[in-house]
């Protein structure tokens, strides 16, 4: 038994191993810090379950203004005394479901989005332990899940939905349902969430997903940078036009 455990910690550790520089060179740092939008941030916790990567989902709770029920990443808006993006994010994670920033090994910023609320988010990735045990608060809460982060691009149950964007344009997003078998539920993954996971997914495992992504898979940082830039502009231009 003790030498099953120590090839699962060595597994774990070399998983680890390989993905920081990968995961580092995606890192954004403070590139879109400077943007003149409200901030936000969501925590991206990556575990490692029986050799698979993981990441730890939540859902909102029900009596929450915005988007109540919503599968999400413990995260939300920038404070005052926070000093950057990771505080954001490692401040939530912690309010909404007990994780210790000392037990977040931070690797990188990704690449953000924009919300519906046009605050710019910022998706911050980072190892958790595979013991962690959430501790979720029901104010904000109400369930806490783990999907294999390979979900994101060989999805068994996936489709596209038309959106608008803050802008105006007609784009789409990514709709996932995931059917977790230990709490036999249903969870539906979508907008903002999915499109992390999804960019996530791309980074780690470097194959074509099942279905379209609008990235240049060749050139998937400066793709990403583009797509959100050309975003940032067409969002820009609106607020002028509102004038």
């Amino acid at each position: 038994c003790v030498s099953q455990r120590s090839s699962l910690f060595a597994s774990r550790k070399s998983v680890k191993e390989k993905l920081r520089p990968r995961l580092r060179a995606f890192d954004v740092g403070d590139k879109f810090s400077r943007l003149p939008l409200a901030k936000a941030s969501v925590l991206l916790p990556l575990l490692v379950r029986e050799g698979r990567l993981h990441l730890l989902l939540t859902v909102r709770a029900m009596q929450l203004r915005r988007s109540p029920g919503e599968v999400c990443f413990p995260g939300g808006k920038s404070e005052p005394t926070d000093k950057d993006e990771i505080d954001t994010a490692l401040r939530e994670a912690k309010e909404e479901v007990g994780l210790q920033p000392e037990k977040v090994e931070v690797i990188c910023r990704l690449v953000p989005g924009i919300d519906k609320m046009n605050h710019l988010v910022t998706p911050v990735v980072g190892f958790i332990e595979d013991t962690f045990q959430a501790t979720p608060n029901p104010d904000e809460v109400s369930d806490v899940f783990l999907v294999p982060l390979e979900y994101f691009i060989k999805p068994l149950n996936y489709k596209r939905l038309p959106y608008k964007t803050s802008s105006g344009y007609l784009s789409w997003m990514h709709c996932f349902i995931y059917d977790d078998q230990e709490c036999k539920t249903s969870f539906k993954i979508w907008g903002l969430t999915a499109h992390f996971a999804v960019f996530l997914a791309l980074i780690v495992f470097g194959k074509r997903p099942t279905f379209e992504v609008g990235y240049d898979l060749d050139n998937l940082i400066s793709s990403a940078e583009n797509n959100f830039m050309n975003l940032y502009a067409s969002l820009y231009e609106r607020k002028k036009s509102n004038l």
